[in-house]
């Protein structure tokens, strides 16, 4: 009996197919198969990169495309709570799949051996042009902002420091890592910080340094 194909569970790194070819500069159309969610294969503490190599589940890329998922799993959670733009909304709901791109990058090393799914400049540009769009409509800042306010924005909060631990565990995957992830993690934590500036619609709650002094 053939072995399952499997792919990682929550940010895959999917095969290329040849079949057909998406719209505009993209890479062929992915085909992801699920044909079981359990394999036992990781019982002994390992895990398979999008290359196959066998890798700890404690491995740079396995820490960094793992912390992407609970990003994508936070954000998921503040798509449920109430408050939040229909606008907002869907383009958190474009970030959710971008972060499965993202998560199959970081999962597939650099290989001449076949094409793969990779982040590039215009997903990022892209959220350069909301936080642009959304900044254009806040206040200028006058002090930090604490994380709070209303429920909209507290969740993206959240989501805007698992973001940036994402980010930082992208780095710390070095040199051979896709450098569009570590910017397209940069510039969503950014978008989602003035995401939950918008949720508050200028309620924020500030920092005022030494105040309980």
């Amino acid at each position: 009996m053939a072995r399952p194909h499997r792919i990682l569970t929550g940010c895959p790194s999917p095969s290329i197919s040849n079949e057909r070819i998406l719209p505009g500069p993209r890479l062929p159309a992915v085909t992801v198969n699920l044909t079981r969610i359990y394999t036992r294969l990781g019982d002994g503490g390992e895990t398979h990169l999008g290359d196959m190599s066998r890798v700890p589940k404690t491995h740079p890329r396995i820490e960094a495309y793992g912390t992407v998922d609970e990003l994508n799993s936070q954000i998921g959670l503040a798509l449920t709570v109430a408050g939040l733009s229909e606008e907002y909304a869907n383009w958190l709901r474009r970030v959710q799949n971008d972060l499965f791109d993202v998560g199959a990058d970081i999962a597939a090393p650099e290989s001449e051996e076949r094409e793969r799914l990779r982040v590039i400049p215009e997903q990022t540009r892209w959220l350069e042009e909301r936080c642009d769009e959304v900044n254009a409509t806040l206040e200028p800042l006058k002090s930090f902002v604490l994380p709070g306010g209303t429920p909209a924005a507290a969740h993206l909060h959240v989501c805007r420091t698992v973001c940036r631990r994402a980010e930082r565990l992208a780095i710390a995957c070095g040199e051979d890592l896709n450098a569009e992830v570590v910017r397209y993690l940069n510039r969503l934590s950014d978008l989602l910080f003035i995401l939950s500036r918008g949720a508050n619609d200028g309620g924020e709650p500030l920092w005022e340094p030494g105040r309980y002094r």
